[in-house]
């Protein structure tokens, strides 16, 4: 080789390395800016409302029309929320764990593309028309609204997450698993029941976390299916429920600044609960991958 090929490639070299560094630090500076902007938010959010950051928030309920100086808070939205998000949780998880054992273990291609596809879609459904969709289905003509239509409306959301993350974990499970318990003799759905899912769990939760944090701070639904309520605790989801997400709404729209404070301590403390969800998610993800890995 010539000393000037030596030289080319000497320099292409260089050139590589070069545009690798300057990319890698452009990688840098985005994943900066928005570990910053997320910073600003929860500052700002967090400091709009420290003035109402106190246990009052969570135990104590709100008075209408109030022109005293009593302590209020929101604790029939953050119970109402939790009701509605546990029958949620309910509702989405055995049917989209189910549809994702069905498709990745059972299901021929076909029928594994066109349900994919339909998961897909429903997936990047607006949440205002699957509130519009429950409301017409269940609550005109159906008894007015109630906590359990609020939801099987999140519910609906719930489900294509669920079901997608179930199904690349279970993908993400040897073959030689499977076949080493077939070729023992056993059936495919012991094979999957006892083989497969166990391996699978951290990722089932995970799945699970991050439906939950995207359904938590959803109003669109709530509107139309659970906002006609009152101030008091309510446990009950036969009834209209409060949460937190719909108190907010209405409280940004009040005159009263301590009205305002309370909206912006709701949804630090919103904040705060998709942030802890988000990190327990990453984290069962992380268990889950060493997991299935044996390591």
């Amino acid at each position: 080789m010539s000393a000037q090929e030596l030289t080319a490639r000497s320099d292409g070299l260089r050139r590589r390395r070069a545009v690798n560094r300057s990319m890698e630090l452009l990688a840098w500076v985005a994943a900066l800016i928005a570990v910053a902007i997320l910073g600003v938010v929860v500052f700002d959010v967090g400091r709009r409302g420290w003035s109402e950051l106190n246990w009052n928030l969570l135990t104590k309920q709100p008075i209408p029309f109030s022109f005293t100086n009593a302590p209020q808070g929101l604790a029939n939205a953050f119970a109402g929320t939790l009701v509605i998000v546990g029958l949620a949780t309910a509702m989405a998880l055995p049917v989209g764990i189910l549809v994702a054992i069905y498709l990745n273990e059972f299901a021929p291609p076909r029928i594994r593309n066109g349900v994919g596809l339909a998961l897909d879609v429903l997936a990047g459904v607006p949440a205002i028309v699957v509130g519009i969709f429950v409301y017409s289905l269940l609550v005109v003509g159906g008894g007015g609204q109630s906590g359990i239509k609020a939801a099987f409306a999140l519910a609906i959301l719930m489900l294509p997450f669920v079901a997608r993350t179930t199904i690349e974990v279970l993908a993400l499970v040897p073959n030689a698993l499977r076949e080493a318990s077939l070729g023992l003799g056993v059936p495919q759905w012991r094979t999957t029941v006892s083989i497969v899912l166990p391996r699978a769990v951290g990722g089932i939760l995970t799945g699970t976390v991050l439906a939950v944090a995207r359904v938590a701070g959803e109003t669109a639904p709530l509107l139309f299916t659970s906002s006609l309520v009152g101030p008091q605790v309510g446990w009950n989801p036969a009834h209209a429920l409060q949460t937190v997400p719909l108190a907010i709404f209405e409280l940004s729209e009040s005159p009263d600044p301590k009205d305002h404070a309370r909206a912006w301590a709701a949804a630090f403390v919103l904040l705060l609960f998709i942030l802890l969800a988000s990190l327990t998610a990453r984290w069962l993800a992380t268990r889950s991958a060493r997991k299935i890995a044996g390591r």
